[in-house]
This record gives C-alpha cells, sequence and structure tokens, in this order.
C-alpha cells in the first residue's frame, strides 16, 4: 500500500544569510539621522494626529459618542466595512493567481499583464472615478442599456465596490510576485514529482510560504479600501445616509462646519490605522522568525 505524501518534509529548510559586517557610522551620524526622523514623525504623523483626538474630544465624550452613534455616520462607518469586505477577499484571490502565473509559468505578454497590474499606481483615483462614470453612468457607454434593466452602477454599492476594486487591487499582487520570484519553483516541482496534486502542492507548499506576505498585502488592501477617497468620491454621489463611506462623511460634516464631529469620526479612522501598524509589526516580526 503506497504511504501518503509528506509534503511537508519534502520541503528544504532554507537558512537565513546574517551579515558578519554590520554597517558602522560614527556616533553623530547616527544620532543626527535619528534625530531628523523623529522630528519629521512628530511634525507629520504625531502632532496630526494627536490634534484629531483633542478636536474629537473637546466638547466631551458625550458629544463624541453621539456623532459616532449618527444615523448617517453608521451608515457611512456600515457602508466601508462592507466595501472592505468585499474587495479585500476578491483581490486575495485576484492577487495570488496573478503572482501564481507571473512566477510560476512564462507565457506571451507577462511584462504586459506585469504593467497591467501597476497601473493603478499610475493612473490618478479621480481619473478611475471619471472612466466608470464615462462607461456606466446615465450619459456612458452602458448608459442606456443599464437603464432599461434597471440596474444601478453608478451613485450605487456596485460603483463604489468597483472604484475601490480598481485602486485596491496592485497590493496583495505586488507583494507576492517578488517573495514568489525569489522563493523559485523547486519546492512546488519537488512536491509535484513525489505524487501531489496542484490543489494539494498549493496547500501544503506554496501557501505557508507566502502566508506572511499574503497577510501583509491584506492589511495593505484593507487600509486603502477603507479611506480611499478620490475614486469613491467621483462615483459615490454624495447622497448622505446612502453612499457615503467614511472619508466622504468626514468631509461633508468638515464642509458644514461641523468640527467636532469629522474629527469624531475621523478618530475611528485613526484608530483602525494604529491597529493596522501594529497588526503590521506583528507580521513582520513573525516573518522573521521563519
Amino acid at each position: 500500500m503506497t504511504k501518503p505524501l509528506d509534503v511537508e518534509r519534502a520541503v528544504p529548510v532554507v537558512k537565513k544569510a546574517v551579515n558578519p559586517y554590520p554597517l558602522k557610522e560614527s556616533a553623530i551620524v547616527k544620532w543626527s539621522l535619528i534625530t531628523v526622523a523623529l522630528l519629521y514623525i512628530s511634525l507629520f504623523l504625531i502632532l496630526p494626529l494627536i490634534s484629531i483626538f483633542v478636536t474629537a474630544f473637546e466638547k466631551g465624550w458625550n458629544t463624541y459618542v453621539a456623532s459616532i452613534v449618527d444615523p448617517h455616520a453608521l451608515a457611512a462607518i456600515k457602508l466601508t466595512i462592507t466595501v472592505a469586505l468585499i474587495v479585500v477577499p476578491l483581490n486575495a484571490i485576484f492577487g495570488i493567481a496573478a503572482a501564481w502565473a507571473i512566477t510560476k509559468f512564462s507565457f506571451r505578454g507577462k511584462n504586459l499583464f506585469i504593467t497591467l497590474i501597476d497601473l493603478p499606481f499610475a493612473v490618478s483615483p479621480v481619473i478611475a472615478g471619471l472612466i466608470f462614470i464615462l462607461l456606466f453612468g446615465a450619459q456612458g457607454l452602458f448608459g442606456d442599456w443599464l437603464f432599461e434593466h434597471d440596474i444601478k452602477i453608478v451613485f450605487a454599492l456596485p460603483g463604489i465596490i468597483l472604484a475601490t476594486l480598481f485602486v485596491t487591487f496592485p497590493f496583495v499582487a505586488r507583494e507576492l510576485i517578488p517573495l514568489m520570484q525569489t522563493q523559485g519553483i523547486t519546492e512546488e516541482e519537488a512536491s509535484i514529482s513525489l505524487g501531489a496534486g496542484g490543489w494539494k502542492t498549493f496547500f501544503y507548499v506554496t501557501l505557508p510560504n507566502i502566508k506572511w506576505g499574503l497577510l501583509y498585502g491584506l492589511i495593505l488592501c484593507n487600509t486603502r479600501a477603507i479611506g480611499e477617497f478620490g475614486a469613491v468620491s467621483v462615483v459615490s454621489g454624495h447622497i448622505r445616509g446612502q453612499t457615503n463611506t467614511m472619508p466622504l462623511h468626514i468631509e461633508i460634516l468638515y464642509n458644514e462646519y461641523q468640527f467636532t464631529a469629522a474629527f469624531a469620526v475621523a478618530s475611528l479612522m485613526s484608530i483602525l490605522a494604529i491597529i493596522t501598524i501594529i497588526i503590521k509589526h506583528i507580521i513582520t516580526w513573525k516573518a522573521k522568525e521563519v
């Protein structure tokens, strides 16, 4: 009777290289660089973050809570979370598939494929939103057909999802492609030669090797999905309580001079950002231990 394949034992262990000659600089250079970096971080990151929370709580806890539980604020929070829950898994699937295809296979048009993945980094989010308006708006290419079939894309949830997908889909793929290129295909070939199928090789060999890079890419994707403003602003229509995400809701409150309410909602996004940074450092720390 044939014994089941133990894929984990078939994977070779790669030892990390350690630099025996670390870079050394004088104490003056080292502390000068540290001081400049700390001043920069304090001026552009810490002070603005403190000002957000100070303004959010300047009228007391009750006003802060009232700003958060406002129906329009809750609708914006719900919409933002809904979009993230849809966009991030879709980008995970696309990112893994794209990275797998680019790093494990040779085919015509690979460089063009990589260029297309990087396209959202080059195109302004506002331009991306306008593209969807030109495609799915009332006067757009598919506008008449969508109107006849009573399908709403722009100024509705589908348009917000499409815009967010466009601006976030490179993050997972771009984290995985260099990682998988470095790892090569040796372990997959060994697994398949020992009798494992494609799916078994993926789940027992490829996925464990890329898990930290995948998690890091998902964090970046989720952060961008929550904070996206430009593309979503164009396709949302700014319908209060319906198509306003958290960034759009903050903008409206700020333009209406409701500064405390605006900074209260902004504080929630700041808390999410802080949690994201903590998770990022945990993942980086865990990845170094592997």
